[in-house]
């Protein structure tokens, strides 16, 4: 991938008007990332270069050190790269300001990370509302799209209750409403089911497995091959460096995309 301006792959809608062309959701082009200290550098990617379409479900699966979570930090804007280039939805990630970088952090990523990341005081309508409130919507808009989205994950008759007062499973589907308030172009889902139990694990990743066939572009980070083998495509970070993708999983028939 040299030019992402002419040699990506891009797909078109036909309508009675002019064609609309939808650029992949990440390009990812011969990406490093080095960390310094003193006169030590270690680089935590090294020539990553991928693209994940709208729609698609994409595990990224690695072992401790292997640079899977700096990948994450790119993705979800929460950091950018040494050289090379990111694009996320067409836009070029390093020329973005840090207005900018929260800006898409707050609109078009939504984040599901493994600690819940939920304010233990508020309730559970609160929690997900917060996104909508740092992006300016007013109230009544937040609580209702916030009950929306708990309902979606079948927590509608939760939305008063607070992250003690729920399970971890319950937790995480809060956590996934959140990131859904926002609808947001990715879905970033960080270990969402290293602090569950079977059972809750199982209850999240059929969520995930719903939020894909509903159209989202989920790009999950994980340890554990079964829980990538939910995915549609697997791509392996090891050494800073992503191997071949296998197509996999119940994710592999794809979405139906709006």
């Amino acid at each position: 991938m040299t030019d992402a301006d002419d040699t990506v792959e891009v797909w078109v809608d036909r309508t009675d008007a002019l064609p609309v062309v939808h650029r992949p959701v990440i390009e990812v082009d011969d990406v490093w990332k080095t960390y310094r200290t003193g006169t030590l550098e270690v680089d935590a990617l090294r020539g990553v270069s991928f693209a994940i379409e709208r729609g698609e479900y994409v595990a990224v699966m690695g072992p401790s050190g292997s640079g899977k979570s700096t990948l994450m930090h790119i993705l979800g804007c929460l950091d950018v790269p040494t050289s090379g280039r990111f694009l996320l939805a067409g836009d070029d990630v390093g020329g973005m300001t840090e207005e900018d970088l929260a800006h898409a952090r707050n609109r078009r990523i939504g984040f599901v990370f493994q600690q819940f990341n939920l304010l233990a005081s508020l309730s559970a309508w609160r929690n997900v509302e917060l996104p909508l409130l740092y992006a300016g919507v007013d109230r009544p808009e937040r609580r209702r799209r916030a009950v929306v989205a708990l309902e979606r994950v079948g927590l509608g008759d939760r939305i008063q209750h607070r992250p003690g007062e729920l399970s971890g499973g319950q937790q995480q589907r809060v956590a996934v409403a959140r990131a859904l308030v926002t609808d947001p172009d990715l879905i970033l889902a960080d270990e969402p089911t290293g602090n569950l139990d079977s059972v809750s694990a199982h209850d999240v990743l059929g969520l995930l497995d719903e939020v894909h066939r509903s159209g989202r572009t989920v790009v999950l980070i994980t340890h554990d091959a079964d829980v990538a083998a939910r995915s549609g495509r697997v791509m392996r970070i090891r050494d800073g460096q992503i191997g071949d993708a296998t197509p996999v999983g119940a994710g592999a028939a794809g979405a139906d995309v709006p």
